[in-house]
């Protein structure tokens, strides 16, 4: 196995943690645990690999990632009541996954099509699909939409790994540059609320100044 393909294996697993987590806190039997957690580990990389139009989907081709959604979820059913604050424990989770994804996504953008641009942009939607689909489902507040900072830890993460590998760098350092960079920005914003101002409005003109 490459430090790739481990990569893409731990973070479909964090990211499943956290949609069997999500699961747990809204109470669900064992199926709704192992389709939350499916959807959020796979979700980001299926939806990279219909933009990219690399068909069949990672996960039709090996199947062993939907069985690590599986054992995910078996292993939060059964332990998640242990957990004192399960969302806090999923938003950290959910930042490690972000990391690990971010990487690999740019790295199949990047393998795929040469374009640093894209590859980029590839892991920016492998780090965060997953994670606003698991939230939707689940009707927990959206990372999305939380106030620190998120988007743009997934873009630096990726645009780290893809500056990396232009300059030579092995992939094992471009990798660990990359989600250690995600993780830090991501992790910073949980921990001290790193956040870009936000849009403030402005009164909109009166009628008679704009005939």
């Amino acid at each position: 196995m490459t430090p790739l393909e481990g990569l893409d294996y731990a973070g479909v697993a964090v990211f499943a943690a956290t949609g069997a987590l999500a699961a747990s806190r809204k109470q669900l039997d064992v199926i709704g645990f192992g389709f939350l957690a499916a959807v959020t580990g796979i979700g980001g990389g299926t939806f990279r690999d219909l933009i990219l139009g690399d068909t069949p989907v990672f996960w039709v081709g090996k199947p062993a990632y939907l069985l690590v959604c599986v054992a995910v979820a078996a292993i939060v059913y059964f332990t998640a009541h242990l957990v004192e604050s399960r969302y806090r424990l999923l938003i950290w989770l959910d930042a490690v996954g972000l990391s690990a994804f971010a990487v690999m996504g740019a790295a199949k953008g990047m393998a795929l099509t040469g374009s640093p641009i894209v590859a980029i942009v590839t892991g920016m939607m492998t780090a965060t699909f997953g994670g606003i689909l698991r939230d939707l489902l689940s009707g927990e507040p959206s990372v999305l939409m939380r106030p620190e900072i998120y988007v743009s830890a997934a873009l630096a993460g990726a645009a780290v790994f893809v500056a990396a590998s232009i300059f030579g760098a092995p992939v094992l350092v471009g990798s660990a540059l990359g989600v250690i960079s995600a993780f830090a920005i991501r992790g910073g914003a949980i921990r001290y609320g790193w956040a870009f101002s936000p849009y403030k409005p402005r009164p909109g003109r009166p009628p008679e100044d704009v005939m």
